[in-house]
């Protein structure tokens, strides 16, 4: 039925632009010209298009939720009371039921289950039927009213950029909501893991913050023995800000260095294949450059260390720090070139009338009138090096360790929060709230990043008239 639907979205949509264009056409050739009209033929047609379109789409955003979840209820009605007793049962019985109308299901379901779905498939036929019969009326309601409308003085551009905006301000605005609900949704689930009193095993906010051993895992069973459960927070931050730093510190000169000479320097035919070749490194799959640093640079800085009689772990952060490095580089080295090419022209022509060399020109001129954009690309590259994960799994491990050794074998926050969340969870559990407060708390910490880049951009900011 989604298919038919959007099919009759496309066909209506694209009659609708035809059918009122050509009337307005009509009508300006009987009155005279283009000139004779306010707006021109195709501001006409655009807008029938998407008062056909947007009136569907609306219909369709409302009706199919509503419809799948009013199919699934009067399924679950359906079944034997000791089949849907608890939601662990519900959600099973749902999900074989999907797969039953979908024809996923090897052999015969049993009478209930196969009633059960008929009823699910006669109401979700019904309810799409339902959806799309109101959406054809209020699209063929807004074609006719299109066609009704043309003339002359009908100020077809201005309403149909009206139209635009109250779209763009919809799509702003669910951008914000959807903001807004990550933030909640991980809000509620921490304060459950910290003041959820019928929760076992949670930490208080201090033990959380300041502890300083991290093992979320605790005893299943009776002959596992005593394991001590513990939530300390630290040895992730440390180990986070570690295998970042290493990162920073080879993106960093690195990407800005490079950037400035393909900006400065560079003839126009060695950057013209220099920088795509460059940004191919952002394109790579993070666990393709996971396996190089678990076979190639680990083995290698192992080895190394081994000749200088080092003691070091098969993964270490020195190793998923360097290869983050090396995928962070286009982050900074395209956004700092594009912004050290925006800086006007004027400027560099002053401080060569002036008598500054280039040198002088780049470290006294440029830089400074580029500074807000290397900062925020820096802040970019920071922000995406704290959240990798593939990386920090292949080549760094998951041990908690805190140490600031960056041949030791260390975690991040984004690991465990993927350890922890991995396979079927239950979230009545400190160890899988756990993984909400963790994910609140990164996102605190990069909040902070942030502001901290506000002000230094203010701080050391260039105005120029």
């Amino acid at each position: 039925m989604s298919g038919l639907y959007f099919a009759t979205i496309a066909v209506l949509s694209l009659a609708g632009f035809l059918l009122v264009r050509s009337r307005a056409q009509a009508i300006a050739t009987v009155s005279g010209g283009r000139a004779s009209l306010h707006s021109l033929p195709l501001y006409h047609g655009l807008l029938a298009a998407a008062l056909v379109m947007l009136p569907m789409l609306a219909v369709f955003a409302i009706g199919a939720p509503v419809v799948s979840r009013l199919a699934e209820t009067r399924a679950l009605a359906a079944l034997p009371a000791e089949l849907t007793a608890s939601e662990l049962q519900r959600g099973a019985a749902l999900r074989e039921l999907h797969n039953v109308v979908a024809g996923k299901v090897a052999g015969e379901p049993s009478p209930e289950v196969a009633g059960a779905a008929r009823v699910m498939r006669s109401v979700a036929a019904t309810g799409g039927l339902v959806v799309y019969a109101v959406g054809t009326v209020l699209a063929l309601g807004g074609l006719l009213w299109s066609l009704g409308r043309v003339s002359s003085g009908f100020r077809a551009r201005n309403l149909f950029e009206r139209v635009v905006r109250v779209v763009l301000l919809a799509c702003a605005t669910v951008a914000v909501l959807t903001t807004i609900g990550i933030v909640f949704s991980v809000l509620y689930e921490t304060f459950r893991f910290f003041f959820d009193p019928a929760l076992k095993g949670r930490p208080s906010v201090t033990e959380f913050l300041f502890g300083t051993e991290w093992n979320p895992q605790a005893a299943l069973r009776a002959d596992q023995g005593d394991i001590k459960t513990a939530f300390g927070f630290i040895p992730l931050l440390t180990g986070t800000l570690l295998i970042t730093v290493i990162a920073i510190l080879v993106a960093g000169p690195l990407g800005l260095f490079s950037a400035i000479y393909l900006a400065e320097y560079a003839t126009p035919a060695f950057r013209a294949w220099a920088k795509p070749v460059l940004e191919i490194l952002a394109g790579i799959p993070t666990v393709v450059l996971g396996f190089f640093a678990a076979l190639t640079v680990a083995p290698l800085i192992r080895g190394w260390g081994e000749g200088f009689g080092l003691d070091i772990a098969s993964e270490s952060a020195l190793a998923a720090g360097l290869v983050m490095g090396m995928m962070i580089i286009p982050f900074i080295s395209s956004l700092s070139d594009d912004v050290i090419n925006a800086v006007p022209q004027s400027l560099r022509d002053g401080a060569y009338a002036l008598g500054a060399t280039r040198s002088e020109t780049i470290k006294q001129v440029i830089l400074p009138a580029a500074l807000p954009g290397i900062v925020s690309a820096f802040m970019l590259a920071i922000s995406r090096a704290i959240g990798e994960t593939m990386i920090v799994v292949m080549a760094a491990g998951l041990a908690a360790n805190l140490t600031f050794n960056p041949l030791d074998a260390v975690t991040t926050i984004t690991v465990q929060i993927k350890t922890i969340l991995v396979g079927d969870q239950e979230f009545d559990s400190a160890k899988t709230l756990a993984a909400f407060a963790l994910g609140f708390v990164l996102f605190f910490f990069t909040l902070i990043l942030n502001v901290i880049a506000l002000v230094i951009v203010r701080r050391y900011r260039e105005q120029y008239d």
